[in-house]
């Protein structure tokens, strides 16, 4: 793991305005949380989708940056499958391929207690260098 790129990645300052937390970083992999605060809610109450979506874009930059090659997001996507429930939501990106210049990234999104599925996140990557 590149820890100069992991300090790029922390300095991200929208993800520390939503209050995301970097877990667990690797090659290829990593874990994000977000505490569930009253900001995050939409006016229906529940977390809101943009909040959920961030907080899987993070999850792939650490993932997807932690080798030390600058690699930016191209194409993403998520599907929603439940709302969030508890205090935490928790994001874990793996690696599904990479080449010369290209990646491909799953990120799922749980609840609290790493039981529940809410939503899944697919990222192609450019990798520039």
């Amino acid at each position: 793991m590149n820890k100069e790129m992991i300090k790029t990645v922390e300095n991200d300052q929208f993800a520390k305005l939503l209050g995301l937390e970097l877990i667990k970083v690797d090659i290829g992999y990593a874990e994000v949380r977000m505490e569930i605060k009253a900001e995050h809610f939409n006016g229906l109450g529940i977390v809101q989708g943009g909040a959920i979506f961030t907080l899987a874009d993070f999850a792939f930059a650490a993932a997807s940056n932690a080798g030390g090659k600058v690699t930016v997001g191209i194409n993403a996507n998520i599907t929603y499958f439940k709302p969030a429930k508890g205090r935490y939501l928790l994001a874990k990106a793996t690696e599904t391929s990479s080449s010369r210049s290209l990646c491909n990234y799953n990120v799922d999104i749980f609840d609290e207690d790493n039981a529940v599925l809410v939503a899944r996140f697919n990222a192609a990557g450019f990798i520039k260098n």
